[in-house]
């Protein structure tokens, strides 16, 4: 399938949909997939809290007592593996 094809059957799904609801799930995906390969759009949709939590959170993350083991890990979270 050509990139002209995969754009026609796009175009023509979106055409078809006619509840509101519905179009503005697809306006989101979409928008979402356009946006993820580019870099740095997810962070410069962050707030600057949002941000600074974040690089707090990944600082935090590699501080020793913050670590588990893994088997320790395994055993917490047992039921949802």
């Amino acid at each position: 399938m050509t990139t002209l094809d995969i754009k026609t059957g796009l175009h023509k799904l979106i055409d078809s949909i006619d509840d509101e609801a519905q179009l503005n799930k697809a306006y989101k995906l979409i928008e979402t997939l356009s946006t993820v390969n580019v870099e740095g759009a997810i962070w410069s949709k962050l707030s600057e809290n949002e941000q600074q939590e974040l690089l707090k959170i990944e600082k935090e993350s590699h501080l020793p007592d913050n670590l588990i083991d893994h088997e320790e890990m395994m055993k917490r979270h047992k039921k949802w593996l």
